[in-house]
């Protein structure tokens, strides 16, 4: 059963999003995808520079604060794969509308929270509202967009996935210096409100599929992600070898197997295992993880570099990120144009090739440099590498999916997403441990400890251009068109 009609307004020459009835203009449905989309990515990496606030305002333990993001990466990454099979199920534009009412709902509790495990509650629930529409967002995208319409949308996609991060620490930052933490959680309340309103107005509905859940899948495939991110977590503080992180591991391990085993017999599969039949999905999604893992690290420890090495402010760590920032929002907006020129796997690479270029430059931090050369002119072509990668790389993760696979795809491409930063920031933080332990001056010991983790952060990039060029630039053709009209073409058919 198709989801939605497939036929198309506009001119030839320039096609515009799929003709539904009830649906608005292209520009309207892309806004509320973007805006909610860009909104879960804000408190993604808003946190990073609010942590310091949020301890000081509830007196948080060590332990409890690392929870207060924790729980949120948790969750979020358990049940993006459930998330995304139940829109499939239920209706996109349903399920899209209630989780951002959970969403908002979680950020006003976590703006009025009077205790720390009130905020990690909230946390945890904030998670439940990012699975759903995260996943949710891309395949509503996929299904109202066509062709060069799709790709321009997915570009704009890119580039909300690309700056989300890095604005979040800005935002972070000024509200936490200006006003206060809360108000960077607060802030989702109206915009959440707004979006659910203006969602069910303007977006299609999508019929809803027939068929029985995938009850053993949905177990199998929440548990064993949730198990395999907290021992991800775990190793942060606890080593590799600690119970929990073993344990946890090995749990999800054993789950994720179960899980693969059950979908090859399943009717109905959560996760259909047919999409990894494609090299060129197979392979976005592992250099997604890599990417991720490298950029969480990017963020995580430049961060840390600006206020402990640099003395930097809170606000003026965030507001560093902008050379980044601004050169990615520019490129990615090029994508569009770039793509009648260049194939996906071709902008893909130079992306990833730009990044680890930047982040091999940034990784050379000694004691006594300044944060124009050490860190400005690095950042522009970690920016640059952003917006050439992103939008190649969540086209190639959707690319020729049938319409009732839309969903899962969408769940695979934010899970390698979620998972990827949980698994980077595990190992980044193992390797930065030692590093800059015999250093007498608190300056060179935190940028021996950055420089260690940076350097953790290019090898991921190496990996994931091995992946590219290896997995995904064979496929040739096929790459690229899925950029462009190969995506028109296929669901129509």
């Amino acid at each position: 059963m198709r989801t939605l009609e497939s036929g198309t307004t506009g001119s030839a020459a320039r096609p515009a999003a799929r003709s539904v009835p009830g649906a608005a203009s292209p520009a309207a449905i892309l806004a509320i995808i973007l805006i909610s989309y860009f909104m879960i990515l804000l408190d993604n990496s808003v946190i990073f520079t609010g942590l310091p606030s949020i301890r000081a305002g509830l007196d948080l333990s060590p332990a409890t604060l690392s929870w207060v993001q924790d729980a949120y990466t948790l969750v979020f990454g358990g049940l993006l794969l459930l998330g995304a099979r139940a829109g499939d199920l239920v209706g996109r534009r349903r399920l899209f509308v209630i989780g951002l009412a959970i969403f908002g709902a979680a950020s006003l509790l976590i703006g009025l929270a009077p205790t720390g495990w009130w905020v990690v509650a909230a946390r945890a629930l904030q998670g439940i509202g990012a699975a759903i529409v995260a996943p949710t967002s891309l395949a509503l995208l996929t299904a109202h967009f066509d062709g060069k319409a799709r790709a321009r949308a997915v570009a704009w996609y890119g580039a909300t996935a690309g700056i989300g991060a890095s604005l979040g620490l800005v935002v972070g930052g000024a509200l936490a210096a200006w006003v206060s933490w809360r108000a960077a959680f607060l802030v989702n309340v109206p915009i959440a409100v707004v979006m659910v309103v203006a969602a069910r107005k303007v977006l299609a509905g999508t019929e809803r599929r027939r068929g029985r859940f995938d009850a053993l899948g949905a177990v199998c495939a929440t548990l064993g992600m949730g198990a395999l991110v907290f021992g991800i977590i775990s190793s942060a503080e606890g080593g590799w070898t600690s119970p929990a992180t073993v344990a946890g591991l090995v749990v999800g391990v054993v789950l994720l197997v179960t899980l693969v085993i059950h979908e090859s017999r399943a009717a109905q599969p959560i996760m259909p295992l047919r999409l990894f039949g494609s090299r060129e999905r197979s392979g976005a999604y592992a250099t997604r993880m890599l990417y991720m893992g490298a950029m969480i690290g990017f963020f995580y420890f430049t961060t840390q570099y600006l206020q402990d090495a640099l003395g930097f402010s809170a606000l003026q760590a965030g507001l560093g990120f902008l050379p980044m920032t601004a050169v990615n929002f520019a490129v990615a907006m090029l994508i569009p144009r770039l793509t009648t020129r260049f194939s996906g796997a071709v902008l893909l690479t130079a992306g990833v090739a730009a990044t680890l270029a930047g982040m091999a430059w940034l990784s050379r931090l000694a004691p006594g440099d300044t944060y124009l050369v050490a860190i400005a002119l690095p950042m522009l072509l970690i920016g640059a590498g952003q917006g050439l990668a992103f939008a190649p790389l969540t086209s190639a993760g959707i690319a020729r999916v049938p319409p009732e696979d839309a969903g899962a795809a969408s769940g695979l491409v934010n899970t390698a997403h979620q998972l990827g930063m949980a698994l980077g920031l595990g190992i980044l933080v193992t390797v930065s441990v030692h590093a800059g332990a015999g250093s007498l001056d608190g300056a060179a010991a935190a940028t021996a400890h950055v420089g260690a983790a940076l350097t953790g952060s290019s090898v991921l990039l190496v990996l994931a251009l091995l992946v590219v060029a290896i997995v995904i630039v064979p496929a040739g053709r096929p790459a690229a068109k899925s950029v462009t009209d190969n995506l028109s073409e296929e669901t129509a058919a």
